[in-house]
């Protein structure tokens, strides 16, 4: 008996200080100064202001070169990353066999020089003795056909080492426009094989963008049209202008395939980096079917983990943590798929750190 009223007079002691401790604490959360927060109501998109595309930087200018002989590297002229001039060299390969081959033409050339100079005066001489009636008619065609053989073996052998001359630019293969040396394939001592890519070159003046664009969206796309381009790993927002727009997604993946050119872009940006391109086309007409599309600031969502959210706010002026689905970004803007509606208020900035359940005063 005595064991149980001391039991009982502890846990009632314990009951008694648990619950001043609890009051303690809600007269310090009631205590607390609220919060000064910035709210900002939704944007709708009514009439989809823009279409956004994924594409990637590339050199407008860019090819892989490669040769039309066989033969062994002798000298590679440049390394990665390199300028390079138009016609400049940048690889030599062995070029024995060229030589020889032109050696013998040159004799040959020589021998038909030779032989049309004696066919020229021998028909020179004959049709002078034929005017003269000191030659007969038969004579004169034997000569005349000796003398077009003659200058027909002359022109053949001037033109096989026409032929050989133009195998020496594959022997010598040089930038077809200025710029920068993006690949090296080979190096001294490979054999180079007809269509195989030796080097590669980019032109570095002039930047574009090659983005997909799926068939709902195509039709508002247009040849000429001004665009924003948002270089991702340098968050620069550049110019563009469309210079090519494909009218076929047979080989595309069922996407269409649109060309950018940039404009003021600097030495930060890169061939091969990312970027998102936007293509206004407000200019949409009324018939164009409005839709609830909602945007809000990057700035105002928080992220936990996998989870994204936003602060907004509660009855009896307090911050309300709302978890929301995600869609496509659209520069420093992102689209609210669910969890907000269009006209609801959510919090932009705060001076202090928010928490589900803070009081706050609207700035």
């Amino acid at each position: 008996m005595k064991n149980f009223f001391l039991k009982s007079t502890l846990t009632i002691s314990f009951l008694v200080l648990l619950s001043s401790c609890n009051g303690e604490k809600k007269d310090v959360i009631a205590n607390e100064p609220a919060i000064v927060v910035k709210v900002s109501g939704t944007d709708t998109n009514s009439n989809s202001p823009f279409i956004t595309a994924s594409g990637k930087i590339e050199a407008q200018n860019s090819a892989n070169l490669s040769t039309r002989m066989m033969g062994y590297v002798t000298k590679l002229h440049v390394k990665v990353g390199q300028k390079v001039t138009v016609g400049q060299l940048l690889v030599s390969i062995n070029n024995t066999d060229l030589q020889a081959k032109k050696a013998q033409v040159d004799a040959n050339i020589l021998q038909a020089t030779a032989g049309y100079n004696n066919a020229k005066k021998d028909y020179d001489r004959f049709t002078v003795l034929f005017k003269q009636q000191s030659a007969s008619q038969k004579e004169l065609d034997d000569m005349t056909a000796r003398y077009e053989m003659a200058k027909a073996g002359l022109e053949g052998a001037k033109q096989m080492r026409n032929e050989v001359m133009a195998q020496f630019a594959y022997s010598n293969i040089t930038a077809p426009f200025s710029g920068i040396v993006t690949n090296t394939f080979v190096k001294e001592g490979d054999m180079a094989n007809p269509g195989m890519p030796l080097v590669s070159v980019e032109g570095n003046s002039k930047l574009q963008v090659t983005a997909m664009v799926a068939e709902s969206d195509i039709a508002s796309i247009t040849s000429g049209m001004l665009v924003k381009v948002l270089v991702k790993s340098t968050n620069k927002t550049l110019n563009g202008k469309v210079s090519e727009v494909s009218l076929s997604a047979k080989n595309t993946g069922g996407q269409y395939l649109v060309k950018i050119n940039l404009e003021g872009a600097d030495k930060t940006v890169l061939s091969g980096m990312f970027a998102n391109v936007q293509f206004p086309v407000a200019n949409k007409n009324s018939t164009t079917q409005t839709s609830d599309k909602v945007l809000i600031p990057q700035s105002a969502l928080i992220h936990q983990g996998q989870l994204t959210g936003v602060y907004t706010v509660g009855a009896g002026n307090v911050a309300i943590l709302r978890w929301l689905r995600i869609g496509k970004t659209f520069g420093n803007e992102a689209e609210v798929l669910s969890g907000l509606s269009a006209g609801e208020q959510y919090i932009v900035s705060a001076d202090g750190k928010l928490y589900n359940g803070a009081k706050i005063s609207i700035q």
